[in-house]
């Protein structure tokens, strides 16, 4: 029987992290790149300790007036400083609450190029590889990134998205689609349902792709969060398919 395992972007400033924490298996903490701060990044490693949550980063690019969903241009040094002090803005709070650091996973549009551009996506591993040994990788399957990791040695977790629709080449439908979302329960369940036991995925043109994932993840600035990942929990008790 295949587990549904949820994850969730947090500490971007929703505040509903309590509401969501019992009901998720891991976090993914924005650690000042497109949002956060250390009191944020605190409460949340906190709470993800209190409801046994895995802790991830969640770098991107630095650009908090877009909230990090705009591709930008860096120069390579100065992009792999970003990240890694991004990633050891949460990791020095992580250490002094006695946690642990589990997964990395870009954020917004830094994951979506890093998941087709070759160039970027070996900068981004490059910046990563201190934290090899120890961490987990959440990338997109089949993706540039996804490929590169495993040559580089990563341990990578293919993540799909329960609350986003999907292109035939398996990219996110653009945000400015009123199609990009999924808000509905029943739908978001069938989606992620189709996803985890038949390894496909139907996309925006009602074509079925093959896609792998082993974590799904919901938005917690989608406007229906709570509710969602609440009801996939009692899904995921109820239902034998699950």
């Amino acid at each position: 029987m295949k587990q549904l395992e949820i994850n969730c972007d947090v500490g971007e400033g929703i505040n509903n992290e309590d509401l969501l924490m019992p009901y998720i298996q891991s976090c993914n903490i924005a650690c000042k790149g497109h949002a956060g701060n250390n009191k944020t990044m605190s409460l949340v490693v906190e709470l993800a300790m209190k409801y046994h949550v895995k802790i991830g980063a969640h770098p991107s690019y630095p650009d908090r007036a877009n909230f990090g969903r705009k591709t930008m241009v860096i120069e390579k040094n100065k992009f792999k400083k970003s990240i890694q002090k991004q990633i050891n803005n949460l990791l020095q709070i992580i250490e002094e609450k006695g946690a642990t650091l589990h997964h990395i996973k870009p954020h917004g549009a830094l994951y979506n190029d890093v998941a087709k551009n070759e160039e970027l996506a070996s900068q981004f591993l490059e910046s990563i590889l201190p934290y090899k040994n120890s961490v987990k990788l959440y990338v997109p399957y089949n993706s540039v990134i996804s490929k590169n990791a495993l040559k580089y040695g990563f341990a990578v977790i293919y993540e799909a998205f329960a609350d986003r629709n999907y292109n035939d080449d398996l990219s996110l439908v653009s945000r400015k689609n009123k199609e990009a979302l999924i808000t509905s329960k029943q739908a978001i369940f069938n989606h992620v349902l189709e996803m985890l036991t038949e390894e496909k995925v139907t996309t925006i043109t009602g074509s079925k792709k093959e896609i792998k994932a082993a974590t799904f993840c919901v938005h917690s600035d989608t406007k229906n969060a709570v509710e969602i990942v609440k009801y996939l929990s009692l899904k995921k008790v109820g239902e034998s398919l699950l």
